[in-house]
């Protein structure tokens, strides 16, 4: 049974002399528990899609399910990680990620447990009291994927959120995501523009098309598990990037 419904989705922006169509009639699903990475060249509406899922944005036709419900606008069982970390500065790293649970009025001893225990996840125990500028771009991120996850959401939403960080902390990010989606079983819904990225982290890989974005080809990977460096040096990993990368243009079909 399929967790994310995303049903014949279209959004315009502009005025009708000047309509920009960022999506047109793209449609997938997955279930719970599930990696869903989101492909395609920049522009092509992949963050507009994320946008619309999370509900703080209105597609202009089609329908978004979450759990069965349809989305009509904001809801709270989902967390959303950016490109940037967007942490606010006079706040200690553990005040950082506990900021969703002050919103929802639920910062209790049980948030604070829940808010070490995602420090520790993440191997940020050492600096839950180190405010922003002390720490490095990969520890940032660490805070805004705690803070996300802060209140046990079953989706998460993560827009390009390692794009700004060089190779070696991109690829160290890339394995923690791996062990945290494995201890909190969320679901995700991610962007990037890595091909390498898409394939390692993914159970299925969706390519859009230029905009208007479609939906040009989605297929599943069956990679050897558990991943880990080497499985990007595996026959069935290169095989599925020259897929993605033919889908997207980057090569000639055969």
């Amino acid at each position: 049974m399929a967790f994310v419904e995303i049903l014949n989705v279209r959004k315009v922006f502009g005025t009708k002399e000047n309509d920009i169509v960022a999506l047109d009639e793209a449609s997938l699903s997955f279930g719970e528990g599930e990696f869903v990475t989101l492909l395609g060249p920049s522009g092509c509406g992949k963050t507009t899609l994320l946008r619309i899922v999370s509900g703080l944005l209105r597609p202009s036709s089609g329908t978004i399910r979450v759990g069965g419900r349809d989305v009509t606008g904001p809801y709270s069982d989902y967390g959303f990680v950016f490109q940037q970390a967007s942490l606010m500065p006079w706040r200690s790293a553990r005040d950082n990620v506990l900021f969703p649970m002050e919103i929802l009025g639920k910062k209790d001893a049980e948030a604070l447990k829940r808010a070490d225990e995602l420090l520790e996840l993440t191997g940020l125990s050492n600096f839950a009291k180190s405010r922003p500028h002390e720490l490095s771009g990969g520890m940032q991120q660490r805070v805004s994927l705690c803070r996300a996850l802060i209140h046990r959401p079953k989706l998460l939403l993560m827009d390009e959120p390692f794009g700004a960080l060089d190779e070696f902390t991109r690829l160290e990010m890339n394995d923690l995501l791996l062990k945290v989606k494995e201890e909190t079983k969320a679901s995700v819904l991610f962007v990037t523009h890595s091909i390498s990225e898409a394939i390692y982290l993914s159970d299925k890989v969706v390519v859009f098309s230029r905009r208007p974005a479609r939906v040009h080809l989605e297929f599943d990977l069956s990679l050897p598990a558990p991943r880990n460096q080497a499985t990007r040096f595996t026959p069935e990993f290169t095989e599925a990037e020259r897929r993605a990368s033919e889908a997207l243009g980057i090569l000639g079909a055969h």
